[in-house]
């Protein structure tokens, strides 16, 4: 069971922040019987609208990330019964997915650097399983001809984010829903479209929350607020004097693509099954298939500070993307968005308590938001209320919180 800085039950909750992350948060929260509000000018418009919607704690895997394995395992375990409930709630699809995920190289380095990171996966107890580029081809026939390796993650799924965040949201929104332990539904949630430009609390040695001040003015009480405002969360009016959160953003263009019926065979529902990866010379790209006939196509990444799409990071993916799947060329395009995901210096997100009791940071997420969601809202919720799930293992949750302390970056932090 996580701490929780409460000397009571909380009653009504503020979530600052309408991406996928604080949606799931106040729908956590709602189901322990706490009153939310939720405060964004733009509610899922921002990485989550972009969002591949990939669950692959395997296939995301990177060297020097390990401490960051278990809680992306976690998450994924969780996952299921996550899109259960909000299912129940709002009566209206996520968009998950359970067909696994290929992983392939186009030539022999890039193969090769598969079959190490393959066993590196395998020596973390992570299931993958290596097979020929033509059982690749029989499983996928519109894989190019050329690709000379491949890996089955069985347990690599996904999710659509646009579709979760719609049923979320109307989830927070139905008159009824079934919560944790009886507590009492204390109803729909309020919105407003508002970005929180300060978080308000009692002054003295213990500071407790009691609401937030929003863009435009206007005050909204509450005893509990939860900063999961992505890159905005460093704001200095909203955190506590001595916390410093080190985010960066960390920009990525992706690409939608809609497939035409001339590309497909008879009986033919789209051009790939299952979500692929990629490696082309060293370079990442990924292909997922959507219910709808369209394959979402990422993603680059930059640090450049430029929020636009870029002619050469459109030009990469559909070149990468065409030497995995050729038909990629007869593809039409539906959109090209860039969007800035946050990123911390360890890769690991924020997420814990701080010096202001019923203040809850959310945040830092990078390239994991999607498949963290349930595990970083079920989290942020057990904060505040004290309330845990019975239905989840709390096993590791103590070492969570210990590598994603919000203050382990701040400069009076004792291992700075």
């Amino acid at each position: 069971m996580p701490p929780v800085q409460h000397h009571s039950a909380p009653q009504h909750a503020v979530v600052a922040g309408a991406g996928l992350i604080g949606l799931a948060t106040a729908f956590e929260l709602r189901r322990r019987g706490v009153a939310v509000t939720l405060a964004d000018p733009r509610p899922a418009s921002g990485a989550t609208h972009a969002a591949a919607g990939m669950l692959a704690p395997i296939a995301e895997t990177q060297y020097g990330q390990e401490s960051l394995y278990p809680l992306m395992a976690a998450s994924a375990v969780e996952y299921p019964a996550f899109i259960e409930r909000v299912s129940a709630a709002s009566g209206l699809p996520t968009g998950y997915r359970t067909e696994e995920t290929l992983v392939l190289g186009v030539d022999s380095a890039d193969a090769h650097a598969l079959q190490d990171l393959a066993a590196h996966q395998r020596a973390a107890g992570m299931q993958v399983e290596n097979i020929t580029a033509r059982q690749a081809r029989k499983l996928e026939p519109a894989l190019a001809p050329h690709v000379a390796g491949a890996i089955r993650v069985p347990t690599d799924h996904q999710v659509d984010p646009r579709l979760l965040a719609a049923s979320l949201i109307q989830a927070l929104d139905a008159p009824a829903i079934d919560t944790l332990n009886g507590a009492t539904d204390p109803g729909p949630a309020r919105w407003f479209h508002a970005k929180v430009e300060r978080v308000l609390s009692t002054r003295g040695t213990e500071p407790q929350v009691t609401g937030v001040l929003l863009e435009g003015g206007e005050t909204v009480e509450s005893d509990v607020v939860v900063l999961a405002t992505g890159l905005n969360t460093s704001d200095t009016g909203q955190l506590p004097a001595g916390l410093t959160l080190r985010l960066r953003p960390v920009y990525g263009d992706i690409l939608r693509l809609s497939v035409p019926d001339s590309l497909l065979l008879p009986g033919e529902e789209h051009l790939i099954t299952r979500t692929v990866r990629g490696q082309v010379h060293g370079r990442a790209v990924y292909l997922v298939p959507r219910a709808d006939r369209t394959l979402v196509l990422g993603a680059t990444s930059r640090e450049d500070g430029r929020a636009s799409v870029l002619a050469g990071g459109v030009h990469q993916l559909l070149r990468d993307a065409r030497a995995i799947l050729p038909a990629v060329d007869d593809c039409d395009v539906l959109e090209m968005l860039a969007r800035a995901r946050p990123a911390t210096p360890d890769d690991l997100p924020y997420m814990g308590l701080c010096s202001v009791t019923g203040l809850v940071i959310s945040t830092g997420h990078f390239r994991h938001g999607i498949l963290l969601t349930p595990v970083a809202a079920r989290l942020a919720a057990e904060l505040a209320t004290g309330v845990a799930d019975p239905a989840v293992s709390h096993e590791h949750d103590s070492d969570f919180l210990t590598s994603t302390d919000p203050a382990r970056h701040s400069p009076a932090h004792p291992e700075m």
